[in-house]
C-alpha cells in the first residue's frame, strides 16, 4: 500500500476510501491516511492566511495609491473576502483564525506592497491598522492616507 502512495497518490486515495467504505480496516495505509488528514487541516488554515495576505494588501495598495484605484482591485477585495467566509463557513473551528493570523499576513502583505508600490516600507505602518472586523466587512474600505 504505501508504494500506491508514492507512485500513484489518485489511486491511494480511490483505494484508501474504497476500504474505508468496505470497513477493511486491516487493509488501509494508516500513517499515510493520518498524515493526510492532517494535512487537509494545515491546508485550510494556509488558504486563509493567503486570502488575508492578499485581502491586506489590495487594501494597503487602495489606501496608499488611491490614483490606481481600479475594478480589479476591488474584485480582488471581494473575492479573498468571500474565499475566507466560506473557508470558515465549511469549517466553523476557524472563525477567530483570522484574528490569529492578521499580524502575520499584515507583514506579508506590508512586504508585497512595497514591492509591487515601490512606496517604501515604512511608509505602511508597522503594526496591521485596520480591525479584523473591519478588514472582513464587505463594505468597508480604508481612506486615503495623507
Amino acid at each position: 500500500m504505501n508504494e500506491a502512495y508514492l507512485t500513484d497518490f489518485n489511486s491511494w486515495i480511490d483505494q484508501t476510501a474504497q476500504f474505508l467504505r468496505e470497513r477493511r480496516w486491516h487493509e488501509i495505509d494508516v500513517e499515510h491516511l493520518i498524515q493526510e488528514v492532517e494535512e487537509l487541516g494545515k491546508s485550510e488554515r494556509r488558504g486563509i492566511a493567503s486570502q488575508l495576505t492578499r485581502l491586506l494588501l489590495h487594501l494597503l495598495k487602495w489606501q496608499y495609491q488611491p490614483q490606481r484605484r481600479s475594478d480589479s482591485w476591488l474584485d480582488s477585495i471581494t473575492d479573498a473576502r468571500t474565499q475566507i467566509e466560506l473557508a470558515i463557513e465549511d469549517s466553523p473551528s476557524l472563525k477567530n483564525y483570522p484574528t490569529e493570523q492578521l499580524e502575520q499576513s499584515y507583514q506579508r502583505a506590508r512586504h508585497q506592497a512595497a514591492k509591487q508600490t515601490n512606496i517604501q516600507i515604512s511608509v505602511f505602518p508597522k503594526e496591521c491598522p485596520y480591525p479584523v472586523e473591519f478588514v472582513l466587512d464587505e463594505d468597508w474600505l480604508p481612506e486615503e492616507s495623507q
